[in-house]
């Protein structure tokens, strides 16, 4: 059995300090263990006990008559990495460590925690710092958490891996409040050894668990995450994380927009949206959007139905799915028409929502209705809102609502109204969905509908990277330490694919003027720098020159330039004008957590203003920029907004493909690469890069 199997599905475990009080944390392992039904062997070490209950105690780990599959490492302070030293010295699978004191207190925890790895050697570890794991689907609890203390934990189908021991425990307490079970709950601590892209790559094969939910601080192997998450997209079990941070910028000392613009929570925003995790928005979402998912429902498209006998209630159902993207459109014909024959007093029932009134809160009659709707072609899922007559009734509701979500193919929730925690926990616990507040429900539909849309995932392929994992001299050369001019930024992309303007540099103002009259109109003259690289700030950008203007132009240029900045150009570029196209910024950042990420945005000077962007991942596929151009809000500019001409998007995209292949192809010695503008032409005419900017690692970095 490989090592995380017997960490989950121990058949032996040693409790090294483990103690006869059950009241103290070091009692409560093996407490756990018998009361939750372990059927292996027990080994409780502890030089101060000879028995502890039924099983004999050890004084150390050495005198342990085999090795165990995992150990619960209680002791603290020095004598843990001892401890898990002779552990690995006898063979022991994995252990656990709970203590604290390590990597999460600063520099000298940090170096422990390294001693502590090299003291597993080949032995697995979880930790440290975490409570401990609990396999439900198989009653193996191997923690000492108080969250545990309860008469008994519900069973079910979701995984939830966490970062923080203390998150786990406050989610299954509200997991147990409101019906929902787990079939594995994981907390990884420090995540010394084993981690969250090991256990996500675990559950993929797990037979109790449809859904993987997640809760991140941050990602210490993103590629190791990628490939798990794909893994089990491909079986058919979706992934949500909620992930805290969203606040930190994580770009402060950028120097590109692109920097300013991608901090590092739009950075996971991409991982997830490009890997098809689904994100929880909120605290909540991390148990309702998996609740949703765990019914294993198909939500095909947008159409929702919302049966109410409360108006008030209703429109808040409506008016969150319609935030979340959803329609609720009227029944059709056939469908009205079995709701009319009913002959409900006072109802609407040719309208959504469909107002059942109170009068029709009676079992058999609202078992018709749910029939009729759930059965509609007209609708992908139906809502029913629980009003207070169900506190008073429940059955009523409920009895008829269980059997048509146990039937229909379509996803069937339903949005307690008032406040009844009884009676949300009683549905959820048989199999149907509920939720308390509007929102939720809405979430969850929509994490439906996407889990649907993921079916089609593109992602990047092996052959496109490697086809462009070498570069050649020439690149090598152009790769100076430290910031490059606009020519020499231009002149790299182009040796990638990627269209540039026509341009000429000039050394001084008089090289200018032969060089502007080669253009057959007139022309933009900038100053060239790599210490200042937004010229435009500092006043170094000319548009619109006629070509005899150009050598005056460019002295103009250098003295403002001057003035502003205290820096003397290296020369001038003149270039051709471009007059026509839609402006966006294609750039490239290094995440200190995630790696490259690449930007697409409306672009110009207004770049950081509109703050309109959509990031992914390096490598993107074909599918990935298409979907970056989708995300735009200003994206119908480019497809012919107001009968402006149609862009040549699929020229953008090609652009976009080179972009990311530059990123692949230079690799760790690019910092930071941006083009501001690229200007996407009418269809047919292609793309152009009007300026740009690339930064190189210097070698100490």
């Amino acid at each position: 059995m490989e090592a995380l199997g017997k960490l989950l599905r121990p058949r032996s475990v040693v409790i090294v300090g483990a103690s006869a009080d059950t009241a103290k944390l070091t009692g409560r392992p093996l407490l756990y263990l018998e009361k939750y039904g372990f059927a292996g062997t027990i080994y409780p070490v502890n030089p101060r006990y000879e028995t502890i209950g039924n099983h004999r105690c050890y004084p150390e780990v050495a005198a342990l008559p085999q090795a165990p599959d995992v150990a619960i490492v209680l002791i603290g302070g020095s004598k843990v990495i001892d401890a898990v030293r002779q552990l690995a010295a006898i063979g022991t699978g994995a252990a656990i460590v709970l203590a604290s004191g390590f990597g999460e207190s600063g520099p000298e925890g940090r170096t422990r925690q390294e001693e502590l790895k090299r003291a597993a050697g080949a032995m697995r570890l979880l930790g440290p710092n975490t409570i401990g794991v609990v396999n439900i689907s198989e009653r193996i609890v191997l923690s000492a958490s108080n969250a545990l203390v309860t008469d008994d934990i519900i069973a079910g189908n979701i995984a939830l891996v966490s970062q923080s021991g203390g998150i786990l425990g406050s989610l299954l307490s509200r997991a147990q409040a409101a019906g929902i079970g787990f079939s594995k709950l994981i907390a990884t601590g420090n995540e010394c050894d084993l981690e969250v892209a090991d256990f996500v790559d675990h559950l993929v094969a797990d037979p109790a668990t449809k859904v993987i939910a997640l809760y991140l601080e941050g990602l210490r192997r993103p590629k190791a995450f990628q490939a798990a998450v794909m893994r089990a997209h491909a079986a058919g079990k979706p992934v949500v994380a909620f992930k805290v941070g969203r606040s930190e910028s994580g770009a402060q000392s950028a120097v590109s927009h692109t920097g300013a613009l991608a901090g590092s929570d739009a950075a996971y925003d991409a991982l997830f949206r490009q890997f098809g995790v689904i994100r929880a928005e909120r605290y909540s979402d991390l148990l309702d959007i998996p609740l949703a998912l765990s019914s294993s429902r198909a939500l095909k498209g947008r159409r929702i139905a919302i049966i109410t006998s409360t108006g008030g209630s209703a429109s808040l159902l409506a008016d969150a799915a319609g935030v979340a993207g959803f329609e609720t459109p009227p029944p059709d014909e056939s469908t009205a028409a079995k709701l009319k024959a009913l002959a409900i007093e006072g109802a609407t029932l040719d309208r959504n929502p469909i107002d059942v009134t109170l009068a029709g809160v009676k079992s058999d009659t609202f078992r018709t209705i749910l029939d009729a709707v759930v059965t509609s072609p007209t609708y992908d899922a139906v809502a029913v809102v629980l009003g207070s007559s169900a506190l008073r009734e429940p059955e009523t509701v409920g009895a008829p609502l269980r059997d048509c979500a146990a039937m229909s193919e379509k996803p069937v929730v339903g949005f307690v109204s008032p406040d009844a925690p009884e009676l949300v926990r009683a549905l959820n616990l048989a199999g149907v969905p509920i939720f308390a507040a509007p929102e939720s429900c809405a979430a969850a539909l929509a994490a439906l509908y996407r889990v649907g849309e993921l079916t089609t995932s593109d992602y990047p392929s092996n052959a496109a990277v490697n086809a462009v994992a070498a570069v050649g001299d020439d690149v090598h050369s152009m790769l100076r330490p430290g910031a490059l001019n606009e020519a020499d930024s231009k002149r790299l992309f182009a040796r990638f694919g990627i269209p540039i303007t026509r341009e000429i540099v000039a050394k001084t103002p008089d090289e200018a003027l032969p060089a502007a009259k080669t253009f057959a109109g007139n022309v933009v003259v900038k100053v060239l720098s790599r210490d200042v690289l937004h010229k435009s700030d500092a006043g170094g950008v000319a548009v619109n020159v006629v070509p005899e203007n150009a050598a005056h132009a460019c002295a103009q240029l250098a003295e403002r330039f001057f003035a502003a900045t205290r820096v003397r150009p290296e020369g001038f570029l003149v270039q051709e004008l471009v007059t026509s196209g839609v402006e966006v910024i294609l750039g490239f950042r290094h995440d200190a957590q995630l790696g490259p990420v690449i930007l697409l945005g409306m672009g110009g000077i207004t770049a950081e203003l509109f703050r309109d962007t959509s990031l992914r991942l390096v490598p993107i596929s074909r599918a990935d920029a298409l979907a970056m151009v989708d995300e735009l809000k200003t994206s119908p500019l480019l497809k012919g907004f107001r009968g402006r001409p149609i862009a040549d998007v699929d020229a953008l995209v090609e652009a976009m493909l080179a972009f990311s292949n530059m990123i692949v192809a230079i690799g760790s010695k690019l910092q930071e690469a941006e083009i501001n503008p690229l200007f996407v032409l009418p269809r047919g005419q292609g793309v152009v890069a009007a300026d740009g900017l690339v930064v190189v690692k210097h070698n100490d970095r």
